[in-house]
C-alpha cells in the first residue's frame, strides 16, 4: 500500500482513551465515526485487525498479536 491508503485507513480510526496495565489494556476505539467501544488487547477491533498493545497515550493495530504494528494511534494532546 501507498502512504495516502495508510493515511484512509487511519483517519477511520480514533483513540479516545486507554487503560494500560500490566499484561494487558484496553483502548476506547472509534471506527468511521461510530461510537468508541472498548477493545482489550488481543481482542479484534475492525477489519482483520486487533489490538496488539496499549501504552499511555498510544494503541497499537496488527493483523495479530504476533503480527508487526500496522496502524499506531495516538490521544490528542491535552488542549490541541
Amino acid at each position: 500500500g501507498t502512504a495516502g491508503n495508510q493515511t484512509a485507513v487511519v483517519s477511520r480510526y480514533a483513540l479516545l482513551g486507554v487503560v494500560a496495565s500490566r499484561g494487558r489494556g484496553a483502548a476506547l476505539i472509534s471506527v468511521d465515526g461510530q461510537e468508541a467501544k472498548p477493545v482489550r488487547v488481543g481482542n479484534p477491533v475492525d477489519g482483520g485487525l486487533v489490538l496488539k498493545s496499549v501504552t499511555a497515550r498510544r494503541a497499537v493495530l496488527a493483523g495479530s498479536l504476533d503480527a508487526p504494528a500496522q496502524i499506531t494511534l495516538e490521544l490528542p494532546l491535552p488542549g490541541s
